[in-house]
Formats: C-alpha cells, structure tokens, sequence
C-alpha cells in the first residue's frame, strides 16, 4: 500500500486548538480549526496553479505527476490555470475551489481575508522534510499558524535572445528598462517585454536600489512616496519600449519565436520550454538582483474537496514529484532530497535552477501603507494597481 493510500485511511483524532488569525487587519470566517483527520477522499480536487506546475504527461511523458497520484487515491486533479497573483486572488475569492498554488503576493492577502484554512502539518507526513527555510516562511505563516505547504520557489529571470546578444550575455536589467542599440545594431524599442501585474513594480524599484542609490530603497516592497515615484517614471519611460505587456507563458513563448521580441522578464519554465525547441534563447539573473517567488499551496477556507486536498499536498512533497517539477519549470524543489531523488533534475540541476540564491531575490509580497508590518507610511498596493494599470494603458 503507498503512503498516500495509508495516509486516506487514517482515523486517527489529533486534537488542536482553534486558530485564530491577525494579519494585515484582516481576519477570517467562523471555519478557522485546521482539519483533525483525514477521510476518505471525494472522488476529485479541484487546483488553482500557475502553467507548467501541475503536469499528466501531455506535453511530455516524462513529467507526469498526477496519474499516479489519482490512481493511488481515486482524486481526479481539475487544474485551472492562472496567469496573474491577482488572478489567482479573485478565482479563490469567488469560490469552488480547493487548492491555489499562490505566490507571496497573493498568499496573505487570501488569509488576511479569511479565504484560507490553517492546515495540520500532523496530517502531512512529509512536512519535516521541507526545506527549513520554507518551513516557517512569512508568506503562509501567520502568528506561528501554517496555512499552506510550500510548493516550488525560483527567481524571475531576465530572457534574451542569444542570437542577438551574440556571446555575450546581458548584465543589467537596463535593457529592458532604457531605450539604447543592443548588440545586433538595432534598437530594443518595441522588442522587449514586461510583466502584465503590478507587482513588476518592484523589478523597477530593485532595478533603482542599485542604479540610484540617492532614493535609499531597501525592501523593493516598501516604498515611500519619493522612491514609489521614480519607480513609476521609470516604467512609464519603458511604456515607449513595450511591444507586449506579457502574463500568459505560452503566449511570451510565441513572441520570442515569431515577434521578434528579444529581452524580458520572465520564468524558468519559458526558457526551459524554448530551450527544448532548440530556439536561440538564455537567462541570467543580472546585477542589480532579481525578483522572485515562493509559492506555497493553499487550501481553501470553504473546500468541498478537503481530504483529496490533504492528499494532493502530501503527494506534491514527495522528492521524485519536486524534483521532475523543478526540471520541468527550472524551478527549485521545496524538498531539498528532491535534488537527488529525481533523474530528470540531479544535484547539478538544483545548483543551476538556484538552490544558493535564496538570499538573492526579493521575493513577492503585498504592500502594504504601514510597509509591512515594519512601521512608517509606505505606498500600498491599492496604488500600485491603479498607476500600473494607467501606465500599460497608455497613460
């Protein structure tokens, strides 16, 4: 019997408190206690996740990760795919579904609105082999509550074409940012591309941190209304450059291979998916940093689907799964064994995909006008929507 099927079985009561939450002023609804045990499962679950995090095989038989987990527990996995944080914030929101694999700019948010149930970490077997600096991560942990396992974290990486960068790769974000001649002798303007969210307005602010020290930016996320400006001049001036404002993966793929687009912001998982169709593309995290994210899989505060939901989360910390999952999106795996338990990623692959860079990147979180919790009066993200919306927008 695998693990799963012995973990659907158990009846085991493990009692605990009712949990309350206090974060970011909000609070939850009446179902805050962590589910005390596993039941039989439903019959299916029903995910929110990014493209690429959730793969049967179809695109290549190698990466399938979901058969098994259905045939070991009778879940059948409905996965919708979600391209934006804030996307993914308003599909939880509206309801009828169990699971979201959320970024931290979208995971307190969903808590602080009472959207998410803590989870038992005793329900999970393989939670003691998360990577220690996941385990207590701000972005799914609130007053020492856990409401999500950590899935998949990496760095948003700056994609160029190899051909016209020639054997050099870019270094600096400026390429993207400013208008200048690149390598192949033409202009960037209109073959470049940025992210479709507001949260790229922290690329812009780390960007500034190592360009213009005079602003005294620190955390990207925390900006006072003196940094928070230059960071908008900044993207407005980049509006001129922008042939696309990208949030569908497949779509920037598309772009790089017949629109001539040739430098972007972008994910692993493009640059790996290009890569394998032999298309003339690299990434680089350049000088000034890199933003990033660690998702975390959350479970709904109202799921219809809890105990196929326990499972799922206890199936996508198995090593082999983190591993094929982090050689397929060039991520790195919550579970460090994951590096060796996979064929498809090695020990190798979880240096290249990042491992040592934790301390590196800045990863997602919502901002907030007491900064975070940290005291002092920030720009919140509220603000960051209406300007970066303005900004796309032509304004």
């Amino acid at each position: 019997m695998s693990l799963l099927s012995k973990i659907a079985k158990l009846t085991t009561l493990v009692s605990l408190p009712a949990l309350l939450l206090s974060a970011c002023g909000g609070g939850t609804s009446g179902a805050a206690k962590p589910l005390e045990k596993i039941g039989a499962g439903e019959g299916q679950v029903d995910i929110i996740a990014w493209a690429g995090y959730i793969e049967r095989g179809e695109t290549d038989p190698a990466y399938d990760w979901v058969t098994t987990f259905e045939a070991d527990t009778g879940c059948k996995v409905n996965v919708k795919t979600a391209a934006t944080s804030d996307e993914m914030v308003s599909l939880m929101n509206e309801g009828g579904f169990d699971l979201v694999t959320a970024s931290g700019d979208a995971s307190l948010r969903l808590i602080a609105g009472g959207k998410i149930q803590p989870i038992n970490t005793a329900l999970i077997p393989s939670w003691s082999s998360v990577d220690e600096r996941l385990q207590n991560a701000a972005w799914h942990t609130v007053n020492g509550v856990h409401y999500g396992t950590p899935y998949q974290w990496g760095a948003n990486v700056l994609m160029y074409n190899t051909e016209v960068f020639g054997g050099d790769a870019p270094t600096s974000w400026d390429v993207v940012f400013n208008e200048q001649t690149l390598p192949d002798g033409a202009s960037n303007s209109g073959r470049v591309q940025a992210f479709d969210g507001p949260i790229y307005v922290a690329d812009a602010a780390l960007f500034l941190k190592a360009t213009r020290p005079e602003l005294g930016i620190g955390d990207p996320y925390q900006l006072n209304e003196e940094q928070y400006a230059a960071a908008i001049e900044l993207l407005r001036g980049q509006r001129k450059l922008v042939g696309r404002y990208w949030h569908d993966a497949y779509v920037q793929i598309d772009d790089f291979k017949n629109e001539g687009v040739v430098a972007s912001s972008s994910w692993p998982f493009q640059v790996n998916l290009l890569a394998y169709d032999e298309e003339p593309v690299g990434s680089v995290i350049p000088v000034e940093g890199a933003t990033g994210w660690a998702d975390t899989t959350l479970l709904h505060v109202d799921a219809k689907h809890p105990n196929c939901a326990y499972l799922w989360m206890e199936h996508s910390l198995d090593p082999k799964v983190q591993g094929d999952l982090a050689a397929w999106f060039g991520s790195v795996p919550a579970v460090p064994a994951a590096c060796s338990a996979s064929e498809l990623l090695t020990d190798s692959g979880c240096t290249t995909n990042g491992m040592e860079n934790f301390d590196q990147i800045a990863f997602w979180k919502t901002p907030t006008s007491d900064c975070n919790g940290t005291g002092g009066t920030c720009v919140p993200y509220s603000k960051w929507v209406e300007d970066y919306l303005a900004i796309m927008g032509g304004n």
